[in-house]
């Protein structure tokens, strides 16, 4: 049986403590030359939708997106021993991610709204890194809209690691734009409430497996087996 599995990063894998929102901050002052008058708004948006709104927000124009992504990049390098001292890997998330990594015929990677850079950041802090195949994630640079980055990863999966374009697609989040995007693609979802959604707020977006964490692998793995012995039927994504 083969999967495609794709994990949201902050608060479904870290706790990053209030990091991701110091980073746009900072990418904010390192364009601008002002603080922003308030944190980033994120819950599941993708860097790109993230920096625009703080643009729009003050009046300001918005730069080029290489020139915005290299000051989050910036940001983010900058603040690593802050989220190392600070963040943590959530209960579970490193022996779900190693019992995931060695499934026979399944490729684990990511789909996070964080660019590659800080994603690889936020991931290497807490040692998580090497558990999964970033190479074919997606990333907040690939799309502005959450769901377009579900067909980045399967593109990817399929010229990198030869996976057929009917294999099966289960995202991992904890917010209501990860439910949005596996209903909108056809994917599978298993919504956690390690952020600040609850269980009854993610079933009521539409998730019809939410866990309260990702501390059961067993059961994590189950559920996962279940979605790759789906056989693929024709006009599925």
């Amino acid at each position: 049986m083969q999967l495609i599995v794709l994990w949201d990063v902050d608060h479904t894998l870290i706790d990053n403590a209030g990091v991701s929102k110091e980073i746009y901050a900072g990418a904010f002052t390192a364009l601008t030359g002002i603080q922003p008058a308030q944190p980033a708004s994120t819950e599941g948006r993708t860097d790109r939708l993230i920096m625009r709104d703080m643009f729009r927000r003050h009046r300001l124009p918005e730069p080029n997106w290489p020139t915005v992504e290299a000051a989050l990049a910036r940001a983010g390098e900058e603040r690593l021993g802050d989220l190392r001292r600070r963040g943590a890997a959530l209960p579970g998330v490193r022996d779900a991610l190693k019992a995931t990594s060695v499934q026979s015929g399944w490729v684990s990677s990511v789909l996070t709204g964080n660019i590659a850079a800080n994603a690889h950041v936020k991931l290497s802090a807490f040692g998580l890194d090497p558990l999964l195949d970033l190479p074919v994630g997606a990333y907040g640079a690939d799309a502005e809209r959450r769901p377009d980055l579900v067909a980045v990863a399967r593109e990817r999966v399929q010229r990198g690691r030869g996976l057929p374009s009917g294999v099966p697609v289960v995202l991992v989040g904890d917010t209501p734009r990860d439910v949005e995007a596996a209903l909108a693609t056809g994917s599978g979802i298993i919504a956690v409430a390690t952020g600040i959604h609850s269980q009854a707020e993610l079933a009521a977006a539409g998730a019809s497996v939410v866990l309260p964490d990702l501390s059961d692998t067993a059961g994590l793995l189950a559920l996962l087996r279940i979605f790759a012995a789906r056989e693929n039927v024709p006009g599925r994504p």
